[in-house]
C-alpha cells in the first residue's frame, strides 16, 4: 500500500476522492441543521416527547430540507461511481497531467453542483454541472475499459 501511494496520479486521486467524499459528508449535518432550523423533522421518533399538536406541526416537510436532502442523493449516485471509477482509472497509469484534468474538473462540478443546487441557481447551472462530472466519469471509465477490457 505505502508503494502504491507513492504513485502520484494514486496521490492525486486520493486527493479529490476525499475533498469530493468529505463534500457528500458534509450534507447529513447541513440537513440535519436545517431540519432544526425549520422545523422539518421526518421521523416519530425525532419529535416523541412533544405533544401531539407540536408533532403536527414538526412532522412535515420543508422546501428548503427537501432541496438539501435531494443534493445528498445526487452526490451519492455521482461521487461514489466517480470513487470507484476514479480508482480503476489511477491504476490504469495515465499521465498526471491528464488525471488531474479529470480529478479537478469533477471536484469543480460537484462543489458547483452543491452551491447551484442549494442556491436555487437559474438552470442550466446545476444541469452543467451535473452533465460535466458524469462526462468525466464516463471517460475515465473508457479509459479504463480500453486498457483493460478482458472478454
Amino acid at each position: 500500500m505505502a508503494e502504491l501511494m507513492e504513485n502520484e496520479v494514486v496521490r492525486a486521486f486520493s486527493t479529490y476522492a476525499v475533498i469530493v467524499v468529505v463534500k457528500m459528508l458534509l450534507m447529513g449535518p447541513i440537513t440535519s441543521y436545517n431540519r432544526f432550523t425549520r422545523g422539518s423533522f421526518s421521523n416519530e421518533e425525532d419529535v416523541a416527547r412533544k405533544s401531539a399538536e407540536e408533532k403536527k406541526k414538526l412532522l412535515k416537510t420543508h422546501p428548503d430540507v427537501e432541496r438539501i436532502r435531494r443534493c445528498h442523493q445526487n452526490d451519492l449516485e455521482n461521487i461514489i461511481p466517480f470513487v470507484i471509477v476514479g480508482l480503476l482509472y489511477a491504476l490504469t497509469g495515465p499521465e498526471l497531467s491528464v488525471a488531474l484534468l479529470h480529478f479537478r474538473i469533477f471536484a469543480g462540478a460537484r462543489i458547483f453542483h452543491t452551491i447551484a443546487y442549494i442556491g436555487a441557481l437559474p438552470q442550466p447551472s446545476r444541469g452543467l454541472s451535473w452533465v460535466v462530472g458524469m462526462l468525466v466519469t464516463f471517460s475515465m471509465a473508457y479509459r479504463v475499459l480500453d486498457t483493460v477490457l478482458f472478454l
